[in-house]
């Protein structure tokens, strides 16, 4: 073997070793679950409770979104096509095909549904455009709006935001919701597969770097994409007044509390530190200076004075639930119905792409933080992914493969799971085994 053969054979190896460290955090869709228990599909800790299959043959699903009861759309990262599926039965053609980068976590990567009485339906998608259909360098993280059409297409798109792409192809977020304010919310990771210190923003808690672009927080804009009531909550700086929230290293889930209107989030930490956050306006969630709790023994060096808090207006607050091993938290939803009983009613429900799991979580009475008692295992809200007392309070199903979003059925009031597995698609529906005493629809 040539010298520059045997230089070629360790590259390779070296780069293989690096991207396979890094492909669980980094939603690697294809590789980044470990095994599940996938011969006897979902399963759910309430025995009143069971899953079934609502629809499957989807390709990398990212996001879905209800247009009415049993009328759901969905969208594939790397294809770049919206689908739609009525009745458990998918049309024959997109209604929407878009160019979108395809390496890492590149794609289309949001959707969001704004329905207006009388007036368009908008539907909210956010992906890593590129000029080409084959995938290629994109030219940005953009959020659009586009209209639905009666002949089951999407047109008129209005570009909202226009983001970068770099400096890595990871780290993109792009999960989309509508708030109840009526505003569009999304967030956006820090795009730092490449480990650059010096391409990290104040947005960033880089105290000496250069201004927010657009990464690494919680974007906020009107349905025509300007500044909510025309000022920012962090300064008045394009694009800072667009920030909801910042520090955010890389999230795949945000989700409204149907009771207060407020927003919490999910994180993925970096090998360790994955975080559920309430997220307040202003909310600062630290990174790049701590992730998890910042009294664990591995942020030793934390020091709140290194934080930026745009002269006062951003807050830095502890994660209210510090997973200490890698999990992958992904989607977050409440069950905004009483259909699987009155005891999960308005509770928190959160997924994972690693394991498969589903995890479920009350809320105390001030709806400020997770219901932990204080003779919990999780009472001091770490908990270890060896630590199976810990893990069967929170564990509510298994089986699922990587998990990426959940939505409430807007007749039904069931709870719907978007899942793959390698890199096909389903979605499952969790449902009473018999009839719960509640009101029918």
């Amino acid at each position: 073997m040539t010298k520059y053969n045997l230089f070629f054979v360790v590259f390779l190896i070296t780069i293989l070793l690096i991207s396979s460290s890094e492909s669980i955090k980094n939603l690697n869709y294809a590789n980044a679950q470990k095994s599940v228990n996938k011969k006897e599909g979902p399963t759910i800790s309430d025995p009143i409770l069971k899953v079934d299959l609502v629809a499957n043959g989807l390709e990398l699903p990212t996001g879905m979104a209800f247009l009415g009861p049993n009328d759901i759309l969905v969208i594939e990262k790397e294809k770049g096509t919206v689908k739609r599926i009525i009745d458990g039965k998918m049309l024959p053609e997109p209604l929407l095909d878009v160019n979108v980068g395809q390496v890492s976590e590149r794609g289309l990567l949001g959707i969001a549904v704004s329905k207006h009485e009388n007036g368009p339906t908008y539907v909210f998608l956010f992906y890593s455009e590129t000029l080409v259909k084959d995938g290629g360098n994109p030219v940005g993280n953009r959020l659009y709006r586009y209209e639905l059409m009666n002949n089951n297409t999407l047109v008129n798109p209005k570009l909202l935001l226009d983001l970068p792409t770099r400096p890595g192809p990871s780290h993109n977020g792009g999960v989309v919701k509508i708030g109840p304010d009526n505003n569009v919310y999304v967030v956006v990771g820090d795009l730092n597969y490449i480990r650059n210190k010096r391409a990290y923003t104040l947005a960033q808690n880089a105290v000496d770097g250069p201004p927010p672009d657009g990464r690494g927080g919680i974007l906020r804009v009107t349905q025509n994409g300007e500044v909510v009531e025309g000022v920012g909550i962090l300064g008045n700086e394009t694009p800072l007044n667009k920030y909801y929230a910042y520090g955010i290293r890389n999230s795949f889930g945000i989700a409204f509390d149907p009771l207060t209107g407020k927003l919490w989030d999910t994180e993925n930490g970096s090998k360790h530190g994955d975080e559920i956050n309430l997220v307040e306006p202003g909310f600062n969630s630290g990174w790049r200076q701590v992730t998890g709790m910042s009294t664990s023994t591995l942020n030793n060096k934390f020091d709140r004075d290194n934080l930026v808090d745009f002269d006062g207006r951003g807050t830095y607050s502890e994660p209210e639930l510090d997973w200490q091993e890698e999990v992958g938290p992904t989607a977050i939803t409440f069950l905004n119905s009483d259909k699987l009983g009155k005891q999960y009613e308005n509770d928190m429900f959160v997924g994972d792409i690693i394991n498969g799991n589903l995890y479920h979580f009350e809320l105390n009475k001030q709806r400020t933080e997770l219901l932990l008692s204080p003779n919990s295992p999780l009472a001091d809200k770490v908990v270890s992914s060896y630590d199976n007392k810990k893990l069967d309070e929170i564990i509510f199903g298994k089986g699922f493969g990587g998990i990426t979003d959940m939505q409430i059925g807007p007749r039904d009031g069931y709870l719907y799971v978007l899942t793959f597995d390698k890199t096909q698609g389903t979605i499952y529906r969790i449902f009473p085994t018999t009839m719960i005493n509640v009101e029918a629809n």
